[in-house]
């Protein structure tokens, strides 16, 4: 730790063999030496790869090389941190530009892609901005696609992130904080708030939990989320993540705080409430009907998800009387040959699907969905055909598995399919009632929830009849005048009354 607090020497020599040996002689390291700038010897220093090279010759090399307007005698008056302000402020063309005194914020620069400039006989260098390396470019998201509605998503650029939010929200109260995590990878991650509308308590615990993280690698904002989340224990998730501008924007606008991360196209938006895992993005480009529709879709694809498995199990094994007796003859004529009870039936699908659209998720695009479509045709087929399983197990597991695929947010549908197995589980011990209780200790677990503050059952429980407008319906926009009221406290206006008009 000694070293990273070092500070530069006046020997241009010495820093250059300290550059050198921190990196190991690396062979991206390039150290262009020049003789004669302003009349002082100097290195010019970056990384191969990080740095653009156009603004390295024609910003940096070519500006130090023909500004040559100080005489001999006046360079030799001015010292060498004299003459690193000259050039700073005079010479150099580059958009922006430090002075740097110690190693540590040398090496965070000149890893980030800068350029550092360093003079004979002056104990600070100059750290210049000329990252360039290659991005990939935007484009459409990959896991939240929609119909109607804007096709960008997020990149691993940070401040190409930050850029597609600022594109939709064109005001300066739209604050931006940084910060650096990860004492080996200082990994850059920004938070991102409309200081008039989000809750100044909000903000501060953001960078509460954020300065608490004490990590070597920050690589994905996963590593973020599992840091910041209420608890790790909860199959449900606290924290938001979307590869969706818009989906950001739309959280700020409500008083939200959304953290960004380097290096990845998944950006945070916290509080996270139960009911935002069921809004699409797209819910608010459709008409308020046929959004309501769809949302109404989702919430009971996530109760189709969540119990059809476990219910047929209790009904097969303790509840025959609740069928009506020609389904039940059918039922008991197909599984005549099946030698494993419902539970294990049903245990075995469920593991053989989820095996399924795991490789198919692992595997390259052009064979990975046609494998596990063809697959679970054939094994599905296989089994009912070898009295392995029954034709109706083969329904309830296709219609439970295509209901997790409506849910919006990949993480909830994943708690869900988790959620699954322990009721499963239950209605082979009790029936219909193991199911209720597992159904009931489930609520309680819910209500118990919170994100940030916040509860996680927020409009639902507590009950606020105001929010009623976008939870399980939506309302057109000119009936929507507030924000909700668990982040928008703070400015409760969203547009004015006077903005709703009808015939």
């Amino acid at each position: 730790m000694q070293v990273m607090t070092q500070q530069l020497s006046m020997q241009l020599h010495v820093n250059i063999e300290t550059i050198k040996e921190r990196l190991g002689n690396s062979e991206d390291l390039i150290i262009k030496s020049m003789t004669g700038i302003q009349g002082l010897h100097g290195v010019l220093v970056y990384m191969d790869g990080l740095t653009d090279s156009t603004i390295i010759h024609h910003s940096i090399l070519e500006f130090l090389i023909s500004n040559e307007t100080a005489s001999e005698q006046e360079a030799v008056q001015r010292t060498g941190i004299e003459m690193l302000h000259y050039v700073k402020e005079t010479v150099l063309a580059a958009g922006e530009v430090a002075v740097v005194g110690s190693f540590n914020i040398l090496f965070s620069n000149l890893l980030s892609g800068g350029a550092i400039l360093m003079l004979e006989n002056c104990s600070e260098c100059l750290a210049i901005s000329a990252e360039g390396w290659k991005d990939r470019p935007v484009s459409e998201p990959s896991s939240q696609g929609v119909v109607r509605g804007p096709m960008e998503a997020f990149t691993e650029n940070i401040r190409t992130n930050t850029a597609l939010i600022r594109r939709k929200i064109k005001d300066p109260q739209l604050w931006l904080i940084g910060r650096q995590i990860g004492s080996v990878t200082q990994t850059n991650v920004a938070v991102m708030y409309l200081n008039e509308i989000a809750e100044k308590s909000l903000v501060d615990e953001v960078f509460r939990r954020l300065d608490q993280i004490e990590i070597d690698s920050i690589l994905e904002s996963g590593y973020i989320e599992d840091f910041i989340q209420e608890s790790s224990y909860s199959p449900f998730p606290t924290v938001y993540n979307t590869e969706r501008p818009d989906t950001i924007a739309a959280g700020l606008l409500e008083g939200k705080v959304a953290i960004l991360v380097d290096g990845t196209p998944f950006v945070l938006l916290v509080p996270a409430l139960f009911i935002q895992f069921f809004q699409s993005a797209e819910d608010y480009y459709q008409r308020a009907d046929v959004s309501t529709l769809l949302r109404l879709l989702r919430y009971v694809s996530f109760l189709i998800t969540m119990l059809a498995p476990s219910i047929y199990i209790a009904i097969t094994t303790f509840h025959q009387e609740m069928l009506p007796t020609g389904l039940l003859i059918n039922l008991a004529a197909q599984r005549e040959g099946v030698p494993f009870p419902a539970f294990i039936e049903a245990l075995l699908m469920e593991v053989t699907f989820e095996i399924l659209r795991e490789a198919g998720v692992r595997m390259p695009k052009t064979v990975g969905q046609a494998v596990s479509i063809v697959g679970t045709l054939v094994i599905g087929q296989a089994a009912v055909d070898a009295g392995i399983v029954s034709a109706v197990m083969v329904i309830i597991v296709s219609i439970t598995a295509i209901s997790s695929f409506v849910i919006p947010a990949v993480n909830m549908s994943i708690s869900v399919r988790m959620i699954r197995f322990g009721l499963m589980g239950l209605a082979a011990s009790f029936g219909l009632l193991g199911i209720l209780l597992g159904s009931i200790l489930l609520v309680l677990h819910l209500n118990t929830l919170q994100s940030f503050g916040v509860p996680y059952m927020q409009s639902l429980a507590p009950f606020e009849w105001k929010d009623q407008k976008d939870t399980l319906f939506r309302f057109p926009w000119k009936n929507m005048f507030t924000r909700p009221q668990a982040t928008g406290k703070r400015n409760m206006i969203r547009q004015s009354k006077s903005s709703k008009t009808s015939k």
